[in-house]
């Protein structure tokens, strides 16, 4: 086997294996937080191979499977037995189902934080020539890409807004640009058109916004705000897709094997970036991205109220809370059951759907 794919493939193990762990251990920590006994903390999956130690009555085990976690709280399912998991108040049941889809959340949201922090933010107050299309009036008195709009005609530039409105305020009128570039001031005269190309404005420029590094503090905005994006992209999907927004195609689930396809292909991108002597601040970025994409889409998928999933159980002890009564245990279980029972279904077809039409990225 080629030794590139073994890296690959482990590198993805531990990777998605991480998040499915920390989705564990936000369960694990809330459970013992809120006094409701835990029996088992298992490392990979069943069968176990060997009992690692036991720590507050919690056996810490390792199984054979070796990707992810599972914890095994006592009376999971069963509302009669003392200090377990079914019996406990519904508000810390709520606290211990919420717990991994919360854990999953805010390692997305730290993961992104760091990125910002890392490659920065768009400086929203400074305007940018991206780029200067050909035969435009911005070509012709001599702006170049990177320049930095300061004023027109004597008025500053905070936004790409100011420079849009100026400029439709003097269509046809000769207009003085203050423009920054390197560690100069240069100013130029142009004459916005009035009917400028359909693929072009009126000075023939792409704006934009410059880089701008940023500390880890100012950087969280800007992740909680990527994370509220990636939610409401995920919780609106199906709505975007009965409506026709979306085609099915660019909407497709994806299991495992579809997720290693991406995971490989974006590395691939990566280790191309690094290789190219401008690249060097590239190193594993992608990667990154995908991994805090991936940890929200674990934490709001969980959050879905479907059955066997997180979301599913919450949606059964919200009668409780609201209430005060609560649904016969034996009606939970087995709505649980059958809807294990779907989702394995349904893993299947998407694995099948995986293997049979692999994911190539655009």
């Amino acid at each position: 086997m080629d030794f590139t794919l073994i890296i690959t493939i482990l590198e993805f193990i531990i990777a998605f294996g991480l998040l499915l762990f920390i989705h564990e251990f936000g369960h694990f920590i809330t459970a013992r937080l809120f006094g409701i006994e835990v029996e088992e903390f298992g490392f990979g999956f069943p069968p176990r191979l060997v009992k690692l130690f036991t720590w507050k009555g919690t056996d810490f085990t390792l199984n054979w499977i070796p990707f992810g976690a599972f914890v095994r709280p006592k009376g999971e399912n069963d509302p009669e037995s003392p200090g377990g998991l079914a019996s406990a108040n519904p508000w810390k049941r709520l606290g211990v189902l919420v717990g991994g889809p919360f854990m999953n959340i805010l390692t997305g949201i730290i993961i992104f934080t760091v990125l910002f922090t890392k490659t920065g933010a768009p400086d929203t107050k400074t305007v940018q020539i991206v780029e200067v299309a050909k035969g435009s009036p911005a070509e012709a008195v001599g702006i170049l890409p990177e320049d930095i709009v300061l004023k027109v005609n004597g008025t500053d530039i905070l936004g790409t807004n100011d420079l849009s409105a100026i400029v439709k305020q003097n269509l046809g009128k000769e207009i003085t640009i203050t423009l920054g570039r390197t560690d100069q001031t240069i100013e130029v005269k142009a004459t916005p058109r009035l009917n400028p190309p359909p693929d072009q404005g009126s000075l023939g420029i792409v704006m934009g916004n410059p880089v701008r590094p940023i500390s880890f503090v100012e950087a969280l905005p800007y992740s909680l705000i990527t994370t509220a994006a990636q939610g409401a992209a995920l919780i609106t999907m199906p709505i975007k897709l009965l409506e026709g927004e979306v085609a099915a195609e660019d909407a497709r689930m994806v299991g495992p094997v579809g997720m290693y396809d991406i995971y490989s292909q974006v590395r691939t991108r990566d280790l191309n970036a690094e290789a190219q002597p401008a690249s060097e601040a590239a190193d594993s970025l992608n990667r990154l991205w995908l991994m805090g994409i991936i940890s929200i889409a674990l934490g709001f998928t969980n959050l879905l109220p479907l059955p066997a999933l997180d979301g599913g159980r919450i949606l059964f002890v919200l009668p409780e809370l609201l209430f005060r009564k609560r649904v016969p245990a034996q009606y939970e279980n087995m709505v649980h059951l059958i809807g294990f029972a779907a989702l394995l279904a349904l893993m299947v077809y998407i694995t099948t759907q995986d293997i049979t039409n692999r994911i190539v990225l655009p």
